[in-house]
This record gives structure tokens, sequence and C-alpha cells, in this order.
């Protein structure tokens, strides 16, 4: 398998690295267009990979191009290899909000793979999305779902609806327990706790709660019931929670992410 990335950034190093790691290429079979030289420099002497500045030159002859670019620049990059794609290549993009048509008719190429991955994926834990047109064959659909394995869950969907709903849920998700679990630290140490001690409270917490939801297939809030006592102090808690409209508020948070990502879609 031959790889190619235009982009070179966080993400594209997660997936570069899966490749690796799944041993589905060889450095020498992966190219990076990445016009920072520090950049490039960088992915060279970790990775052992090609970069190059010439995202044409970067593309020539691989069974996938990734573009792994920001969404304002992605109209320029499409620009440079549009007419430039031959047919037994499929372009797979990362870029948010980035529609099938905007791909297809950016890069004059039918054969395109849109993706959602999400942070986590840099540790190979990582929940993507994906979808693609009925030009992507079978091989290069089934390189595309090997590739995504390494980092970490991946779900194929065939209606490209669910793709802005994905960027709310899982694509921001990881923000959204950042937040959550920072503010769980500030508040061990506002009621009188260590920050270290609290922080390893806190992401034990979290990670055997998650964990403890995925290997039970209980529903959260037959879970959530079992921790609460009549009269109880997580009764408490959990009534302050519900006041203050956090659930609600998640709920909305995620509306919102979602009806911003239709809008970038729409240009």
């Amino acid at each position: 398998m031959k790889v190619a990335f235009i982009g070179g950034g966080k993400m594209a190093e997660a997936i570069l690295h899966g490749i690796l790691s799944g041993k589905l290429a060889a450095p020498n079979d992966i190219s990076v267009g990445e016009p920072l030289a520090e950049r490039r420099e960088y992915l060279i002497n970790e990775f052992d990979v090609i970069a190059d500045a010439d995202n044409l030159k970067t593309a020539q002859q691989a069974d996938l191009v990734v573009f792994a670019v920001k969404p304002q620049d992605l109209g320029s990059v499409m620009g440079q290899l549009k007419g430039h794609l031959d047919s037994q290549q499929a372009a797979l993009s990362i870029v948010a909000g980035a529609k099938m048509e905007t791909l297809t008719k950016g890069l004059g190429h039918q054969s395109v793979v849109r993706v959602m991955p999400n942070t986590p994926a840099q540790i190979g834990e990582g929940m993507t999305l994906w979808t693609c047109s009925d030009g992507v064959d079978d091989s290069r659909r089934e390189m595309t779902q090997s590739v995504l394995g390494t980092i970490g869950q991946e779900i194929y969907v065939s209606d490209e609806k669910y793709m802005d709903m994905a960027t709310a849920l899982s694509a921001s998700g990881p923000a959204y327990v950042f937040l959550f679990i920072e503010a769980l630290i500030d508040a061990g140490v506002y009621v009188g706790m260590p920050r270290d001690m609290a922080r390893t409270l806190a992401l034990q917490t979290v990670f055997g709660s998650t964990k403890l939801v995925m290997d039970t297939g209980m529903h959260p809030a037959e879970l959530k019931d079992m921790v609460v006592s009549p009269g109880g102090t997580t009764a408490e808690a959990l009534k302050v929670l519900e006041d203050r409209g956090v659930p609600a508020a998640i709920v909305n948070a995620v509306d919102a992410a979602y009806r911003k990502s239709v809008q970038l879609g729409q240009g």
C-alpha cells in the first residue's frame, strides 16, 4: 500500500503512525506534502518517511491520498491536484465540514472518502466515522478500513448526513470530556485536595466509568442509579448538576456544534 498525505499536522501524524505500527506500509511507501520545512524535517527524522513541499509530486502513485489540511486551505490544495489523480487513486479527506460533493468537484475526481476521526487517534484509541462515493472500489474501501482500524474504532456509514453529527459528537467530543475532567480536578482542589491527587482520582474515575459502561453494556442511567443512595452525597451533587442545567447544556452544545458543521459544509 502506498499512502500520500497532503498536510503533515498532528492528525496526519496519528494516521501515519498507525499505518506504520500496523505494518500496512513501509516508511518508503509513505509520502507527506508539507509546506513547513521544520515539520518536514521532523517527520523524516521521526518516521523515516518521504516529505516534500510539492503536493503534486507527493500524490503521485499513491493508492490513498489523504487530505489533512485546515478547512481554509482545502480549496487551494484541491486546485493544485485537480485533474491529476488517476482513477485508481482514492482521495481520503479528514477536513472538517468538507462534503463529498465539494471533494469530487474540487478535485475533478470520483473516488473520494470522507473521514471524521478524533484526537484520541493519536494513541490508537480514536473513534472514526467514514463514508465514500460509489467511485471507490472494494480494494480501496478495504484499504481505508484497514488504515482507520489502526487508530481506534471505525464505523462506515452509507448516508453522509451522519458525518456532521459525528463531527459534533465524537470529533468535538474529546474537548467536552477534557473540560469535565478539568472541572473535576479543580473541584478536588477547591475542597482541599492536592492537585496531583485530584488529577489521579479524576482521570481514573472517568476511565473506569467509561470502561464499566463498555464492558457491562448497561445503560449509563442504570449505572448512575447504582451509585446514588437516598439522601446521600451523590444525590446532592446530581441535584446541583440538574438544577444548573448541565445535561441540557451538553445536548445544546452538541446541537450547536452540529449546526456549525452543517454551516461550514455549505461554504
